[in-house]
């Protein structure tokens, strides 16, 4: 039997270890959960190129992306990158995978976090594309990473469209008082699901995206996958110091998930040759646990608050892309699949994809009951302060600990800090640290246009899309 160990993100607190019998290691991936949905037009400022010196397996491959319902033309990295979900209705993956060996593995398995997502990224866009410098990522949130990376930037403006009353305060404050100009926020009367749909209807006008080159920032884009997939070689070499093994051990990777997309890119990995189970943490809303159980990819009646409220999700959109991939790239009936779970909101999965997702993947549900506990358990034993979503994954690992059950090492994903949940963090009976850059977001002036219920959110997009571009144009 092997020691469980889990791997947990510690926000601003560095990385620390912990010498206890389930050892608690911090790694810090750059990872994110989805508050929110965003859409951002671009401007090409020109091609960069990089310098050579990419390993034979990276140099030797032309990666294409095909939709994951077949109907559309296969794209180039850009054509995938430019984009949000493809013109028939379905996401963008790679054409065929490249299968990875020991020493490949063995290489990575020595470079720093940055290091293996530039290895990583030279497999899937392309060795001309990509930099040879540091390519640093983003953790926490989608939308005030997003806004962050391009506030003021002269050729990318950004839309989010903010769940109003699905975030807490504190997420709402990194959004709304980000005043540039190449920024606009909307508070909308509605869930995470339901403003995607002005998202999707956007994106299914070809002729629109291409005007005003369109993508989006969250995991309907391919490229958030492909950066999200490092986290799980990363997790496995941290768990897995020695690959002289044979074969090479698996380690468990517990994903607390909402819209699939970081569990998509393990899944991903897994099909490249990374030796990984996959654990699907959830919280009540709990469509991707009832999928890998017994298949059924149904709605609830509604979508239930929890202090988790980044995976309060019923449509975990990134689980097209793990049908189509362990269906063997079958887009027939993964595209059947989602238009009738498009039409009824109701699929039973065909029992020989149910199985092989069930192999690929387990599930857990969490209460909030369960996360307090083990937020506060978490603090006593390890002085780690946990955000709610992170604590979904651990409380896994704690109920495997008490079923003393067989299991190698096991390694937690975590998206963001507590420090943005101070609400959970009191409701679990602990005090919240709150650094002083978000104690003074208090103080700042707020700039958010609401999206009501009685409104088109999808004609307010375009519109809002159309009068920046002239803005832009304008000033350039």
């Amino acid at each position: 039997m092997h020691k469980a160990t889990f791997t947990v993100r510690l926000g601003s607190a560095g990385l620390k270890s912990y010498p206890q019998e389930h050892r608690l290691h911090a790694v810090q991936p750059a990872s994110a959960m989805r508050p929110c949905v965003c859409a951002s037009q671009l401007r090409h400022a020109g091609n960069e190129t990089g310098a050579s010196g990419l390993s034979p397996l990276q140099a030797s491959r032309v990666m294409w992306y095909v939709s994951t319902r077949g109907m559309a033309p296969r794209v180039d990295f850009e054509g995938a990158l430019f984009s949000g979900y493809a013109p028939d209705g379905g996401l963008f993956m790679p054409e065929k995978l490249p299968q990875l060996n020991r020493e490949t593995l063995r290489q990575w398995s020595a470079l720093s976090y940055p290091s293996l997502v530039v290895e990583l990224c030279a497999l899937f866009i392309g060795p001309e594309l990509i930099p040879r410098d540091d390519l640093n990522g983003t953790s926490g949130d989608t939308g005030s990473a997003a806004i962050e990376s391009v506030r003021g930037a002269k050729n990318v403006s950004i839309i989010v469209l903010l769940p109003q009353g699905h975030c807490t305060k504190i997420q709402e404050l990194q959004m709304t008082t980000v005043l540039a100009e190449n920024v606009r926020v909307f508070g909308v009367e509605g869930n995470s699901d339901e403003l995607d749909e002005p998202i999707k209807a956007v994106f299914a006008d070809v002729a629109f995206v291409k005007k005003h080159n369109l993508m989006s920032l969250n995991s309907i884009n391919w490229s958030r996958v492909l950066v999200q997939m490092a986290h799980h070689f990363f997790a496995y070499f941290q768990c897995m110091p020695s690959l002289d093994l044979h074969p090479l051990p698996a380690v468990e990777v517990v994903v607390p998930t909402g819209a699939a997309g970081n569990l998509a890119a393990g899944c991903i990995a897994q099909k490249m040759g990374l030796p990984i189970h996959l654990v699907a943490a959830v919280n009540c809303n709990d469509i991707i646990h009832r999928t890998v159980q017994r298949g059924d990819f149904s709605l609830s009646e509604t979508v239930k608050p929890t202090l988790a409220s980044a995976m309060d999700i019923q449509v975990p959109y990134n689980m097209e892309r793990i049908f189509w991939l362990l269906s063997g790239s079958d887009s027939q009936m993964t595209r059947g699949l989602m238009e009738q779970f498009e039409r009824t909101q109701s699929v039973s999965l065909p029992e020989e994809l149910q199985s092989k997702l069930s192999a690929a993947v387990t599930s857990e549900s969490v209460s909030d009951e369960a996360i307090m506990q083990t937020m506060a358990r978490c603090w006593q034993e390890n002085q780690s302060l946990l955000c709610p979503h992170t604590a979904v994954a651990v409380s896994y690992h704690y109920q495997q600990m008490l079923r003393q059950t067989p299991s190698p090492p096991r390694c937690c994903l975590a998206p963001a800090s507590a420090a943005k949940f101070p609400e959970a963090v009191v409701a679990a009976g602990l005090s919240p640290e709150t650094p002083m850059e978000i104690l003074a977001l208090e103080g700042k002036e707020t700039r958010c246009t609401p999206m009501r219920k009685s409104d088109d959110w999808t004609v307010m997009l375009r519109d809002t899309i159309e009068n920046m571009g002239r803005q832009w144009r304008a000033t350039s």
